[in-house]
């Protein structure tokens, strides 16, 4: 068993105060004018040269991530340099992002032009912080906005230290990093200075920020919660569902934004699929990953129980032991649509199994939900993966993987997990607003 650093995680460290919030804010609107008229090959520069300084200092971001959250640094690593691969993306999409022409009169010009939206503000979790971080910042910055970026008050120092590689590059202002809870992110949201407020996080947090938004009128980019379910036909092998299952549950102890949260399994392989899924959960409980902090833990064993309460059946799993913030993988079978272990996302190692007699029944049990984020199908049969990804209300659907895609995609999610699109190249058109430029020329003098 990998031994976990059993001394408390500090939240915070110094925390911004209401007088800083406002000279961070008025810097960021005195930097934008100046870095707006920056050629957009210049900023694309500045993103490819942080890339190199994210790849010369991954380990010790992974270091310091590591000793706040307890990620291990070998994935915490992993998850920087895919920040570096995502500023190196910007950097190339960001100059050739443009706009069209209008076909109009002959003797004018019209077209249309994406322009900066201004100050952004980044609020970003904690799970992979550098790699989410990379995207919204990148985004923002290549298309000639100014940033203040607050990383969870659970990985400040990750945060900061990440804030001041990339303030390396950039002008004075342009890229400036706060810390805080809730109340200095609530701050930020609130403020008539600040155009578009990015979100990766909790739902009930997104609802607030959009809130908020509705007041000041700044743009609102949000990606909160998802329960995501995975739905396994009869004609797939078992074993090899199971691992699907296994990773999608499983991997980063469930602290993964699109974790498998729910098991529809049809009834002609639930058997050997819960049985090769339980052989999976003791394989990775060989080897746990910890929870980010003793919180979490209390909140996933509290859902674990109350399902196990309401008549699920912990088969792996499900019980807390040892001081550090592990919880084992755990299997619940049994489980019922109206089980909060169901209808909520987790965020921990839980894989809840409820069985269904038809891939239409548990289609149907997989669309009943609040969230939209994604969801996973593993089907042999063409009819039924055309009509689970037509019917899925989410943002993203994946056939017969768990995890994957090309580079490049991007997805919006849907209902309580959140709107606008947060990566891919369609996040620079959330980045920037459209001008329509009409232009005829003047009469000359008589």
């Amino acid at each position: 068993m990998t031994e976990i650093d059993n001394a408390p995680r500090t939240e915070g460290g110094s925390v911004t105060g209401d007088a800083d919030l406002v000279d961070i804010l008025s810097n960021a609107r005195a930097a934008q004018a100046g870095w707006a008229r920056t050629p957009a090959a210049e900023r694309a520069a500045a993103l490819h040269a942080a890339a190199e300084t994210l790849r010369e200092r991954a380990g010790e971001l992974a270091a310091v991530l590591e000793n706040e959250t307890g990620k291990p640094a070998e994935s915490g690593r992993e998850g920087v340099l895919a920040g570096a691969g995502t500023f190196d993306q910007y950097a190339e999409l960001g100059p050739v992002h443009g706009g069209r022409t209008l076909q109009g009169a002959w003797g004018a010009t019209d077209f249309m032009i994406p322009q900066p939206r201004g100050v952004v503000v980044a609020l970003t979790p904690w799970n992979d912080p550098v790699a989410i971080a990379a995207g919204l910042v990148g985004a923002a910055l290549v298309t000639g906005n100014t940033v203040v970026h607050k990383p969870s008050e659970r990985c400040p120092r990750t945060g900061e230290l990440l804030g001041r590689l990339l303030a390396e590059h950039v002008p004075t202002g342009v890229v400036q990093t706060v810390s805080g809870d809730g109340r200095v992110g609530a701050a930020l949201a609130g403020s008539s200075d600040v155009d578009v407020i990015a979100h990766v996080g909790g739902s009930a947090t997104g609802r607030a920020i959009a809130a908020a938004a509705a007041r000041t009128g700044a743009k609102v980019l949000l990606e909160n919660g998802g329960n995501d379910p995975l739905l396994v036909d009869a004609d797939v092998d078992p074993v090899w569902a199971a691992e699907q299952a296994a990773i999608g549950a499983f991997a980063n102890a469930g602290q993964i934004c699109v974790s498998v949260e729910r098991v529809y399994v049809h009834r002609e392989v639930a058997e050997e699929f819960t049985r090769a899924l339980c052989e999976q959960a003791e394989r990775w409980n060989r080897d746990p990953q910890p929870l980010v902090d003793e919180r979490l833990r209390q909140e996933v064993h509290a859902q674990v129980s109350e399902a196990v309460a309401d008549g699920a059946k912990s088969v792996v799993g499900g019980v807390i032991s040892g001081s550090a913030p592990i919880y084992p993988a755990t299997v619940l079978t049994g489980c019922t649509p109206a089980m909060r272990i169901m209808r909520e996302e987790t965020f921990g190692p839980i894989a809840p199994v409820r069985v269904v007699d038809d891939f239409e029944s548990g289609l149907d049990e997989a669309c009943a939900d609040e969230y939209g984020l994604a969801a996973t199908v593993l089907t042999n049969s063409m009819e039924h993966a055309q009509e689970a990804w037509r019917a899925l209300p989410v943002g993203t659907v994946k056939i017969n993987a768990v995890f994957g895609g090309a580079p490049g995609g991007a997805a919006q999610p849907r209902r309580n997990s959140g709107s606008g699109y947060g990566y891919g190249p369609e996040l620079l058109d959330e980045m920037t607003t459209t001008k329509v430029v009409h232009w005829e020329p003047a009469p000359g003098r008589r």
